[in-house]
């Protein structure tokens, strides 16, 4: 049976979806405009200011973590904030954003093998053939939608590395925060996290002289807008349902969501933007579901052995 708290998760995981489905769009959108690290940089300093502003809100104290813990959250900041986000921008300027997300949509595979691997994580056959079809949905939904993707520019694989990067820095953020979770909780993690990687691309940002004043003044209000997007629902709040999502049903039943993000980027397009839903579209939204369906179902339990 699945718990009504379970539930409640799938939905904020659900939500995540939804929020990340947008952000390739944003950041591609950025990519032409406003220079990788800047936006990068920019991003995060919102994500921190918001998530500051939300604890001075409520009364939530940021709580001071041991030498150990730091240099764990240190290491979060680095590979899922700083590496990340480096990675993300970066490619962003080489491939279009339906290329760039059908690599991200590795994501469920990696993590699910990471955690085989390095934590021990059962992993029933139910399982592996719930990943399997959260690959195989999040591609037909992605390449039925962007058929000329597959297409590569000359310089495409340099795009294609840097988001792989990526789907890297995100394995080990979703990953790595398994002790930190349990004891600091999401949203200290989180805060953390972000603040020390936003720490990262600014001091990067300035030593290679783009954090200039003449460089903030140039971004114009759609990129600020867009800017607000990914740092304060894409990065502060996303990252905060992500990371209690993992907390609460573990990294593999987690990350097999980030395979709705392509479904969600058409469904949001073809409703905001009149663009076409088809057949395989929703074929392969159908697949996406089986296989979170299936990652998400209980494992059977043992029979009780009669005396």
């Amino acid at each position: 049976m699945t718990s009504s708290s379970d539930r409640l998760t799938y939905l904020k995981l659900a939500l995540v979806a939804m929020i990340w489905g947008a952000t390739f769009v944003a950041g591609r959108y950025l990519a032409g405009d406003v220079d990788p690290l800047l936006a990068a940089s920019l991003r995060f300093v919102l994500a921190s200011v918001a998530l500051l502003g939300f604890m001075a809100l409520v009364g939530i104290r940021l709580v001071r973590p041991n030498a150990r813990q730091l240099a764990q959250l240190a290491m979060l900041g680095f590979f899922g904030i700083y590496c990340y986000n480096l990675c993300f921008f970066y490619g962003l300027q080489y491939i279009n954003a339906s290329r760039a997300s059908l690599i991200v949509a590795l994501n469920p595979a990696v993590i699910g093998v990471a955690s085989w691997l390095w934590f021990k994580e059962r992993l029933g056959p139910g399982k592996w053939l719930g990943i399997a079809l959260c690959l195989g949905g999040a591609g037909a939904v992605i390449v039925s939608r962007n058929p000329q993707l597959l297409q590569a520019a000359a310089q495409a694989w340099i795009g294609d590395v840097l988001i792989a990067g990526c789907v890297a820095g995100w394995g080990a953020y979703s990953l790595l925060s398994r002790g930190l979770n349990r004891v600091l909780g999401a949203l200290q993690t989180v805060t953390w996290s972000i603040l020390l990687g936003t720490v990262m691309l600014v001091i990067t940002t300035a030593l290679t002289g783009r954090m200039t004043f003449a460089a903030v003044q140039a971004v114009q209000l759609p990129q600020w807008l867009s800017l607000l997007y990914l740092g304060v629902l894409g990065s502060a709040l996303a990252y905060i349902l992500w990371y209690d999502g993992i907390q609460r049903i573990g990294a593999t039943r987690a990350g097999v969501f980030i395979a709705l993000n392509p479904l969600t980027a058409v469904i949001c397009g073809a409703m905001l933007l009149g663009e076409q839903l088809t057949p395989p579209m929703l074929a392969g939204g159908a697949v996406i579901l089986l296989g979170i369906y299936l990652c998400n179902k209980p494992l059977a339990q043992p029979k009780a052995l009669g005396i």
